[in-house]
């Protein structure tokens, strides 16, 4: 296909972090353009953010079901190929639904929806319509966690016994949601963020990344959540245990009240012939260790990667790959899929995560709130 796919936004408005990250990603491999959007709910302020990034202002949208209804209309050559949703958790599944229900392709930010429920439904919905639907799991992009996860599934580190996982935050330290800050009012509204608070936030990327790198589920966890910020109803903390299918053990923390820590995201997973370590704000190194070899480092695009690794290692060794790149992973693998369909052919297990990693992560969150309400009670992820 001589052409990039085309792209519209819903959210990520004018002052929108997230929504400026999905623009810049979705940009960086040459695959993909920023066609038209639906920027925010306000419509002005929808327009008046379309036309900020020099879009033509007919395709501005007041809304995102007019996005939707006209950009249908358009002939098939001009109108979006799929929608990016960078929206609050609350405003994931209705725009999804639409959009796969009119031809469309999805890629939305997580956690996939507000509810259970609706995440069951979504999911129906992507195999009803045959739509490809990629969910941010931005972790999942870098290019040591594609290595850790291949290690592990080549059997380099054994049998897997252990994984401890945690990922810390101190921004919600103080009631800073009282003081006006979009980012953190909206984070602390069940009707906008679902029962899961730092949980549904930060605490399903752990998870994810858990589930990603070791190729387990979660077979049950007990949960201990806590609610710190006063007049907060959500929890901004927790600790879990986890019980892995294979019988191997596994230790989550997650916070926002941790003060001092920015995005502390890191995971460790001991095997029976070694281990890997890697922390999020030092991606791009992978410490491993061994029963009967010395400490390996590796890095990006260094020596002895898997090919899973290297071919989304963008940057010559010692230059640094970070946050955007491993987001521009997802849409890159995500756009080489869709591409694969748009042409009739056929792409073997593409990598990124779909609308089951969605699933599992709503099933997290109920789950993890149940066992919390039962004081900590051993509770099945299914």
């Amino acid at each position: 296909m001589a052409r990039k796919l085309r792209m519209g936004m819903i959210g990520g408005g004018t002052g929108s972090f997230i929504g400026d990250v999905h623009r810049k990603a979705a940009s960086i491999d040459g695959m993909i353009e920023l066609v038209c959007g639906a920027f925010s709910s306000n419509a002005e302020k929808s327009i008046a953010s379309g036309k900020a990034l020099y879009l033509p202002e007919d395709r501005c949208y007041g809304s995102f079901e007019e996005m939707i209804l006209k950009e249908k209309e358009l002939p098939e050559g001009v109108r979006m190929d799929f929608v990016s949703i960078v929206t609050p958790n609350y405003m994931h599944f209705p725009p999804a639904k639409m959009a796969l229900e009119h031809g469309f392709h999805v890629v939305s930010d997580k956690p996939m929806t507000l509810t259970l429920d609706e995440a069951m439904a979504l999911e129906q919905l992507v195999e009803n319509s045959g739509k490809l639907f990629a969910l941010t799991h931005n972790y999942t992009g870098h290019p040591l966690v594609k290595q850790a996860r291949a290690m592990v599934a080549k059997g380099d580190l054994g049998n897997i016994r252990k994984i401890q996982v945690q990922y810390l935050q101190g921004w919600l330290s103080t009631a800073v949601e009282k003081t006006g800050q979009k980012q953190a009012s909206w984070r602390v509204d069940p009707k906008r963020s679902g029962i899961g608070g730092a949980l549904g936030d930060i605490g399903t990327h752990a998870e994810n990344l858990v589930e990603y790198i070791s190729g387990l589920k979660i077979k049950e966890l007990a949960a201990d959540l806590g609610v710190f910020g006063e007049g907060r109803t959500l929890d901004d903390d927790g600790n879990l245990l986890l019980r892995m299918e294979n019988g191997a053990k596994g230790t989550m923390s997650f916070s926002q009240i941790a003060l001092g820590e920015e995005n502390d995201l890191a995971i460790r997973v001991y095997g029976d012939k070694g281990s890997l370590e890697w922390q999020q704000e030092n991606p791009n190194q992978l410490i491993t260790h061994w029963l009967d070899k010395p400490v390996k480092i590796f890095t990006p695009n260094g020596n002895d990667l898997y090919d899973e690794a290297l071919s989304v290692s963008r940057i010559p060794a010692g230059h640094p790959e970070g946050y955007l790149e491993a987001f521009a992973t997802i849409y890159k693998n995500f756009a080489t899929h869709l591409m694969a369909v748009l042409n009739g052919e056929t792409i073997a297990k593409p990598d990124y995560p779909t609308v089951k990693d969605g699933v599992r992560g709503m099933q997290f969150i109920y789950a993890s709130v149940e066992s919390d309400k039962n004081n900590a009670a051993w509770t099945k992820l299914n």
